[in-house]
Order: C-alpha cells, then structure tokens, then sequence
C-alpha cells in the first residue's frame, strides 16, 4: 500500500486532467442510459402499438405521433445520434487519459533516472545496464496503469449509480438479482490476484535477464566475434527468451481462466434475470420493451460491477512493476548521502590540496572489506603513485575521493575537512577523473571535452586540446571539432581517446586528478604524447596515479605500496626498492616486461 500511495502521488500531479475526466464520464454515463431507450420505443409503440409518453407525442407532433413509420424513424435516429455523442465523450476520455498518462510515466522515470544516476557505482556494478533499462523503459508504465485500473472503479461507480438508477425504476427487483453477482465476482478477483502478480512479476524479471544479455553481448561484440561466439549466443538467447515467452503463456492462461470464470457467473446470472423477466412480461408486470431495455442495463451493471470488483486482481500483476520501481526508488543504502549541513567547496581551479585517508576502511560486501584501515596523505601538489598487486584495492581507493561511496569506517579530508561535510556537487567539481578505459559519448568531439565544462568556449576547449596533445589528429577528422564520435569513441583509437580524456580534464581545472591506469593499454610511441599531456594535466595539481609504467612511477613524489587492502610502504622509488620486499617484485617483473622493448 505505500508503494501504491507513492504512485498514485505521480497520478494527483494530473488532478486537472482527472478532474475533466470524472466529468465527462458522469455525462457518458448518463447517455449510455439513454442509449437502449430508442430500442423501446421501436418494441412497445411502433411495434407493439402502445400509445407515446405524452412529451414524446408533443415532440413528434399530434399529426405524425402515431404512424409507426415516424416512431422508427425517430427511435433510428435517436439511436445514431445517442451513439455519436457517447462515442464523441469515450474519444475525449481516452485523448486526456492519454495525455495524463504520458505524463505520470515521464514524471517517475525522470525521478528514476535521476536515482540511478546518484546510485554507487557498487550498486551498478551488481545490477546489470539491461535491467536498468528495462525497469526505467518498462516498469515505469506502471504508475499509468495502476492509476487508470484504480480511476476505472471510481468510473464504472458513476455507470452503476446512474444505469441503475434507471433499471431500479423500471423493476426493483430485477435490479437487485442483477447486483447478486457481485460477491462471486470479488472472490474470484481475491483468488486470482496474487497468481496474476507474481506471474507478472516472473514475465518482468525474465524481460530483465533477456534485456541484460542483448545489452552486454551488443556492447562487447568484437570479442563476441573474435571468439566465434555467435552461436552460444544465439542458444542463450533461445533459451532466455524462451523464459519470456513461458511466463507470458502462464500469465495469458490465468488471464483467461480469470475472465472464463468471471464470464461464467455473469452469463449465469444474466440467464437467471432472463428467467424472472420473462415470466413478469407474460404477466404483464413488463412491457417486452422494458425487458430489452433492462437486459441492455443489465448488461452495463454486470460489466461495470465486474470492472469494479475485479480491480484488485486487475491491480496486482502491476505490483511486479511498481516494486521494481520504488526498490531503486528507495534504496538508501546504495546512495551516497549528503548530510544537512554540509557546505559548498571554496573552488581553488589548478591549485592542489591536501587528502588525507585515516584509518579508513571499505568493501562492496558486508564482511569482506577491500579496504583495512588505510592511511595515507597526499600534500598540495604532490603525485601519489599507487602499486600494488590486482585486487589490492588501489581503484577503490581512489574511487572514494569523489565520493563514489563512502567508507566504512574512518575518514578522508580534504584540506583538514571530511569529505562528508562537503557538498558532493561542489567536491565532484574538484576532481578530474582519466581513466584506462576512457569514457566518451556519441555527441561531438567539441562536447566530450567540454563534458566537464559545458559553459566552456570554443576557443577554451581548442586551448585544452592543444595542451593534450590532441589538436592535430581532431582537425584531421571529417568535421573537425564537430565531428560526433561513435558509441564509446569507438570511432577512434586507444591513444586518441586518452587525450580526449586528458583535454577534458585539462579544461575542468581540478585540484584533484585521479589517474586510473591511463597509458597501460598504449603502444610506447602513442604513451609518450600521453605522457606529455599528463605532466601538463598534474602540474601544480595533487594527483593520485595507478599505473605500471616505470616512467608514470619513478615520476611520482610519493609512492604508496598495498598489499591486501593495506599500504604496506609509501617513499620514493629508490627507498622503496631498498626496504619493500613486494615493491622490488613488482618492479623486477615491469622491468622484465619492457626489458625487450628497451633492447629494440
């Protein structure tokens, strides 16, 4: 239920729209009264020969009121014209039904990508992009559904009041054998609600699984293909959308069941009324024009009536979708929090800082922390180079600088304050990331370096292009700095989206760089221009570096060893190889490593 009322918060946004709605439903409803009674009058007065109702006979005028040709005449127009107007509001009903709609449906998948933007990165690393995707593409048509399935009772309430008002005139207690239904039809709807909700639930989570494999198999398709692994692949996805379908099936089968049985009592009780009607017509209580009118009204409560009391089961395969939603929605302990009273970060563009980790600890999994009580400082302007063997937490370590989640024990300052106490905005602001991976978007090549800094000029992004190095090879491409890259710069290679990545840094003027194994997938020709860049991008910057290379190491101020989660030593390269017995290994094997390419 508090899921449902958080939904519905997105539904009261509309309340003009739904407003209107309930209006010219109020006005359907009453035409769809009127819609039987021209039948009536063709049955007992141009058929059957009964006198018209005095206003009628006004109407048509005392010469024609009479003739049976007029009447069939009166009662078929009647009939097209109740029909057009009905139609005409049901058109009306739907377009602002649709429009509301749409806008629940952009209102909470707005808010939920706003969520998973601000969600950690462990919590992405868990949950797959094709799951993300297919809870903010599909599971956010929840709130428009459930907000029309719980707005439908509320109209097919209007329908019942005003039909059967009138069928209570014409024959009391025909009305009420009609609503006699109504208690089967809520048993079958508690019955069959929670088997519709979980088959939902199941359809949703494999649409997840099938939508995750399509999405990692698109992006990694050079391996795909390199392995030759086409065909594997086309046996999984046989076999997950194969789940898909399973799950639809069992969904439409209790679907079915669920109507079969619901028609079963309303045609049983329709059966029933036909019975009692038909017996008070021969005698004489009801005109045959009474009793088609009525069994058109009957028809109308029985529908309505169903609508209305069916609305929990219609409600519950929904659910699936709206847990999905709210279970991103409200997820605290994935998000990194921003306490009241943190202030803004004074910003220092080009100049360092001090970051200070004390005793700080962390993991992605309770109990088996990555982090064990690290402490090290890095000074304003000084280059920390971090070594250590994979898995020894260097990436972690720095990914806690701006903030991408927080310790678990312990702290990092900057400047003597814990980063907690600090707008995350404003610290984010003051960090540049370069990493080994870059990550660059399918916008232009001017707008990828200006990621950073969107109010940047043209001549600003040329200027940091120039000290990355990247000036030359961006005016050979087709449109220059306008050119729009490929999904993930594929577009380009190795080397030329490192230095975008350095521009990009270069003209968000950080105070703090974060170097995450930037040349180690770089060709020694290529590393060398890179390099460059980077001494440009750290200079007068305090910087943390994860690399291999000897010259990014030895370049280094300081150099901090982990081993397992600890720093286990922090000097300069020479005092390291003196007194650190895994920073001589480490070395011995890099050296080995670029030993043939230094003969070459």
């Amino acid at each position: 239920m508090g899921h449902y009322r958080q939904s519905l918060r997105y539904a009261a946004r509309q309340w003009r729209h739904l407003t209107v709605i309930l209006a010219l439903t109020a006005i359907a409803s009453g035409v769809a009264a009127l819609e039987p009674w021209p039948l009536k009058l063709l049955i007992d007065h141009a058929l059957g020969g009964q006198p018209l109702p005095p206003r009628l006979a006004a109407l048509l005028g005392a010469a024609s009121a009479g003739r049976a040709a007029t009447i069939i005449a009166f009662a078929a127009v009647a009939s097209l014209a109740l029909f057009a107007v009905g139609a005409a509001f049901n058109i009306a009903i739907s377009w602002l039904w649709a429009v509301a709609g749409q806008r629940m449906v952009f209102d909470l998948s707005t808010d939920l990508f706003h969520r998973l933007q601000r969600l950690s990165l462990g919590y992405h690393a868990r949950t797959p992009v094709g799951d993300s995707l297919s809870r903010l593409g599909g599971d956010t048509w929840s709130v428009y559904t459930l907000s029309s399935r719980l707005f439908a009772p509320v109209e097919q309430a209007l329908v019942v009041l005003i039909v059967g008002f009138v069928a209570f005139r014409l024959d009391a207690r025909l009305a009420l054998f009609a609503l006699a239904a109504a208690p089967a039809l809520a048993g079958l709807s508690l019955w069959f609600g929670p088997r519709l909700k979980a088959q939902a639930k199941g359809g949703r989570e494999a649409h997840g699984r099938l939508t995750s494999f399509v999405h990692q198999t698109l992006s990694c398709l050079p391996v795909v293909q390199a392995f030759t692994a086409e065909r594997r692949n086309r046996q999984r996805f046989r076999v997950l959308s194969g789940e898909v379908v399973r799950s639809g099936r069992r969904a439409a089968l209790i679907g079915s069941a669920h109507g079969l049985a619901g028609g079963f009592v309303t045609t049983l009780g329709t059966a029933f009324i036909l019975y009692v009607g038909g017996r008070e017509v021969m005698a004489g209580a009801l005109s045959v024009g009474g009793l088609v009118v009525f069994l058109s009204y009957l028809r109308k409560i029985h529908q309505a009536a169903e609508t209305l009391l069916r609305a929990y089961g219609t409600v519950k395969p929904v659910e699936a979708s709206i847990d999905r939603v709210f279970e991103v929605l409200e997820s605290p302990e994935h998000e990194v929090r921003e306490r009241p009273a943190a202030r803004a970060l004074i910003r220092r563009p080009g100049r360092g800082v001090e970051i200070a980790f004390e005793e700080v600890s962390f993991g992605y999994r309770a109990g088996h922390p990555v982090l064990d009580g690290v402490t090290l400082r890095a000074e304003p302007g000084q280059t920390v180079a971090l070594v250590g063997a994979t898995g020894a937490g260097k990436s972690t370590l720095v990914s806690l600088i701006p903030r991408f989640a927080d310790p678990w024990s312990g702290r990092i300052t900057w400047d003597g304050t814990d980063l907690r106490d600090l707008k995350i905005a404003g610290l984010r602001a003051q960090v540049s990331l370069v990493l080994q991976e870059p990550f660059l978007f399918p916008i232009t090549v001017a707008e990828n370096i200006a990621y950073g800094c969107p109010q940047a000029s043209r001549r600003d992004v040329v200027a940091a292009a120039e000290a990355a190095n990247a000036d030359a090879f961006i005016r050979l491409l087709p449109e220059g700095y306008d050119t729009i890259l490929g999904e993930h710069g594929n577009t380009l290679s190795g080397g030329e989206r490192q230095r975008l990545a350095i521009a990009r840094a270069l003209l968000k003027d950080a105070s703090v760089l974060v170097l995450d194994e930037p040349t180690s997938a770089l060709d020694a020709l290529t590393e060398s221009a890179v390099v460059e860049a980077l001494r440009r991008l750290m200079m007068g910057r305090t910087a943390f570096i994860i690399a291999h290379r000897l010259s990014t190491i030895r370049a280094a101020d300081r150099i901090a060893v982990l081993d397992a989660g600890r720093v286990g030593d922090v000097g300069e390269h020479r005092q390291l190889l003196k007194r650190s017995e895994l920073y001589r290994r480490l070395h011995a094997l890099e050296v080995s490593r670029h030993l043939p390419e230094a003969v070459a």
